[in-house]
């Protein structure tokens, strides 16, 4: 599977836990909704990241991609420590300028 460059770069930096690489992937006033909450800008997304990462200790495997105009959606095989571990995710990027600009995670 050929993820776009910046989706692929997500999904790397989210694996190394390096949370400077995993902000700047998005741009500055992206939006990011997760578990029924949104996060908007940077320090933001930033911050719900390493939450995310000290609580449940996650990593996510893509497993296939569909792609219709600047929505890239990914599902993919999440491990951590949480009750329902694993989980198949959905990432539903919005691209714009090769920077992630919203990403809904379900």
């Amino acid at each position: 599977m050929k993820l776009p460059p910046v989706v692929k770069a997500y999904f790397e930096a989210d694996r190394g836990e390096d949370a400077d690489a995993f902000a700047r992937i998005f741009s500055r006033n992206a939006v990011v909704t997760d578990e029924g909450r949104t996060y908007e800008g940077i320090e933001a997304i930033r911050a719900w990241w390493l939450d995310a990462k000290e609580k449940y200790h996650h990593v996510a495997q893509p497993l296939e991609m569909t792609e219709t105009g600047d929505l890239i959606s990914v599902r993919a095989q999440v491990h951590g420590q949480f009750p329902s571990s694993p989980a198949r995710l959905e990432f539903v990027f919005t691209l714009e300028n090769d920077k992630i600009v919203a990403l809904e995670i379900v």
